[in-house]
């Protein structure tokens, strides 16, 4: 870890209060509010009207980029998103894209109002462009942002933004990843907010600066354009609506916009039992050559209608799995969003209210200047977000109306492959690279009432899309052997995590090596956990197969189909490695589902059934995970009740035993979650087994439930383990799972280092959480 350096501290950026900040303004910029008696006079029907007309003008720009932009990142991943912020940067709607930048946007603005307001100065026609994570705007270098003040009658009155994913910006590694960067210096440089319009006219020195880094500079040239005009048209639908309806009318419902989400999400946290949560997640290797893993921890405290994250514990800044404290707040917002305030209009301004973020500057989501972030928003970030998600789900899992937010962990990461070359089909060799986008087909984590969506996309991307594999063939020369959903990789669970696909590709129009570059993590320990019982979803896992006849094959007419009709050797891709791919060579990559909800010996077999006929499990993973026998394509029940009835005797067999305990009345039980129920005895609060009603635990006892324990190799939890730990990491990784001792349901299933905390037998996470109901 390389010390923060002297004079970095400036390039910081964190939340400010509003107030505060106007008050340090200075006199050259003046900016335009209103009054809280403006903003509580408005009716009804203007509001709801004005407030649709700044949705579409996000709708607007988003349209208008995708038409620019030649990137498939943008045209296909939708990897990009906008804002409209009022005159303060506080954000009053965001787009539907990628919602982790919405935890980053606001921080730019604030920075720049506070260093960039006198000298070179705000003014009406400017844009700025910044690509500084620790400043705000994105969460990595390659997150660049375009930004621009609008202003009305000489007052500064709103800003709109445009933010995406550059395929390239230099540094030593492709794409911008260098998995061996020991801090940011060996990554593309970040350039702090930069005026690159002024008086509506691109400044072609800025602009030629900037793309004379990048790898590949049409693309970078044209996107930079793209965002000009999508915050030109940001500013002309602004503008309109300000001429239709006053600045005043507009403002005041800008101003109501945020405060009323920030009440509906006040109003649904009240309605809550106070409580603390936690949830602990782990970082796989940490760059070129490491073994280690890298622990993210969180507590989440609800007291009132106010939460608070506190990640105090979570590990030092190393390698390049680190992000900046906009990557933090940008994971919060990847799961509060969706599970919180999937019912609330995203005036993310007002929603950012309602939470505190606590935190250890120098850690792998808080890291200090200069470390190496680009891995950033795909790994400490996301799982920021997944950790985040799973104290949420835990919260809002004993609610019956709030309880369908409830959602397993969804895909883990992002499988990062960056292939670049020579391209020799045309009559000039052309140079190529290309982010491989297929993994933004991840699975869905299951939900209490419902299976998750399989290959549905990534969490933070609700509007994603993967390429279109002809496109990809006529854009670069490779060749798609298959592209496909793969059985068992959905989170066995009472109800199933969505499957996730695999891809496999090889050099096809090249005579030459492609250069390699795998950034990824959940290879070892799980990133898509299951809740309630429920399982994993798949690991991750790269092979690159080397020295195979598939020349030969295509000659011979034939394409293969899977990893064993190829010849050759097979090689695993590390976590972070840089490698190649040469002619006759296959890259395969197969990405994660997402995590099960609930015991899967209690899924329905019917459903198995189904999964088998569907082809999303095999006749050995109904068998395994879900005891469903399946003959002749058909469920055999008897068949099955025998097979659950065995690996519920196994369960017995293999945990460790504990001693009896009685057996509770369930009939006035409150639920916690699908395996565990509150019940009142005389004035004690005890926990008891939902399936059977054994006593678990009570308030006055250790603090502890008494759970049966099982911990072996993360084999164990069936066939959606496709990697074996070891390959990967020399820390000890099991299988843990803890049942009831009673009817031996499980309670919690992970793939896990082996002094991973039992949070789940914590009572403080249950009880305290209903004392006041």
């Amino acid at each position: 870890m390389t010390s923060a350096i002297p004079g970095s501290e400036i390039f910081s950026s964190r939340p400010v209060d509003p107030d505060a900040l106007a008050r340090t303004l200075p006199p050259t910029l003046p900016v335009h509010t209103v009054t809280q008696q403006q903003i509580d006079e408005l009716d009804p029907l203007t509001y709801e009207v004005i407030r649709h007309r700044l949705w579409s003008v996000t709708d607007e720009m988003g349209e208008a980029l995708k038409r620019m932009s030649g990137s498939p990142i943008v045209t296909d991943a939708n990897d990009f998103d906008f804002a409209i912020s009022d005159e303060l940067g506080q954000e009053v709607q965001v787009g539907l894209y990628n919602t982790m930048l919405v935890g980053a946007v606001d921080l730019a603005i604030y920075w720049t109002l506070q260093h960039r307001a006198t000298n070179p100065g705000i003014v009406e026609g400017d844009m700025f462009l910044c690509n500084d994570p620790w400043v705000g705007g994105g969460l990595h270098q390659s997150d660049v942002i375009v930004y621009q003040p609008i202003f009305h009658e000489g007052k500064l009155f709103a800003w709109t933004s445009a933010i995406c994913h550059e395929p390239d910006l230099g540094g030593s590694g492709l794409g911008s990843f260098d998995p061996s960067a020991k801090d940011v210096f060996s990554e593309s440089l970040p350039t702090p907010p930069v005026k690159v319009v002024r008086d509506y006219e691109l400044q072609r020195d800025i602009a030629d600066l900037w793309v004379r880094r990048s790898r590949v500079p049409m693309l970078v040239g044209l996107d930079l354009r793209a965002k000009i005009g999508a915050n030109t048209v940001g500013r002309n639908r602004m503008l309109a609506v300000i001429e239709q309806y006053g600045a005043d009318t507009v403002k005041a419902v800008m101003k109501r916009m945020m405060t009323d989400a920030e009440g509906r999400l006040r109003s649904k946290l009240s309605s809550l039992p106070n409580g603390t949560w936690k949830a602990t997640g782990y970082q796989d290797q940490s760059h070129v050559g490491d073994r280690g893993v890298h622990k993210i921890t969180v507590a989440m405290s609800k007291t009132d209608d106010h939460l608070t994250f506190d990640f105090t514990g979570t590990d030092k800044q190393t390698g390049v799995i680190n992000c900046t404290y906009a990557g933090m707040r940008g994971g919060v917002m990847l799961a509060l969003l969706p599970i919180l305030a999937g019912d609330i209009p995203w005036s993310a301004g007002g929603l950012m209210r309602c939470f505190d973020l606590v935190s250890e500057e120098g850690t792998i989501n808080n890291a200090s200047f200069p470390a190496a972030v680009s891995r950033g928003p795909i790994g400490p970030a996301w799982l920021t977000g997944t950790l985040i998600a799973e104290c949420l789900s835990q919260m809002l899992d004993r609610s019956v109306d709030l309880g369908k937010s409830v959602q397993a962990a969804c895909c883990g990461t992002w499988d990062t492959a960056v292939i670049a070359g020579l391209d020799e089909r045309g009559e000039q060799p052309v140079p190529f690279l290309n982010i491989m986008m297929e993994p933004m087909a991840g699975g869905y984590g299951a939900r209490p009432t419902a299976d998750g969506m399989d290959t549905g996309g990534l969490f933070c991307i609700p509007m994603g899309r993967i390429p279109d594999t002809e496109m990809t063939e006529f854009l670069y020369p490779l060749l798609t052997l298959w592209r496909r959903e793969e059985p068992d990789s959905g989170g066995p669970g009472r109800q199933r995590g969505g499957v996730s696909a695999s891809l496999a590709v090889t050099p096809y129009g090249t005579s030459l090596p492609m250069g390699l570059v795998l950034a990824s993590a959940g290879k070892a320990v799980a990133q898509n956990n299951g809740l309630a019982g429920g399982y994993p979803g798949n690991t991750g896992l790269e092979i690159l197969a080397r020295s195979t006849d598939v020349i030969e094959q295509f000659a011979a007419g034939k394409i293969p189909g899977a990893l064993d009709e190829l010849g050759g050797g097979k090689e695993f891709g590390a976590c972070y490695a840089e490698s190649y791919v040469a002619p006759g060579e296959v890259l395969y990559m197969h990405w994660q589902g997402g995590g099960g909800y609930g015991d899967p010996l209690r899924r329905d077999p019917a459903a198995v059934g189904v999964d088998l006929r569907e082809g999303k499990v095999t006749i050995d993973g109904a068998s395994v995970v879900y005891g469903v026998v399946i003959d002749d394509g058909k469920v055999d029940e008897a068949a099955t009740t025998a097979r659950r009835r065995d690996m519920i005797d196994e369960r017995r067999t293999r945990s460790t035993q504990h001693s009896d305990a009685p057996i509770m009345d369930l009939s006035l039980a409150r639920r916690l979650d699908d395996n565990l129920s509150e019940v009142t005895v005389g004035d004690v609060r005890v926990i008891a087994c939902a399936q059977c009603g054994r006593l678990l635990g009570d308030e006055k006892s250790s603090g502890v439930l008494d759970l049966a324990r099982y911990e072996g190799p993360s084999s164990a939890a069936g066939p959606q383990v496709t990697s074996d730990p070891s390959e990967y990491v020399d820390t000890p990784i099991v299988f843990r799972q803890l049942c009831c001792p009673g009817c031996w349901t499980a309670v919690y299933s992970g793939i896990v280092p082996a002094d991973h905390p039992d949070h789940s037998l914590e009572i403080s996470r249950l009880l305290p959480a209903v004392a006041e109901r």
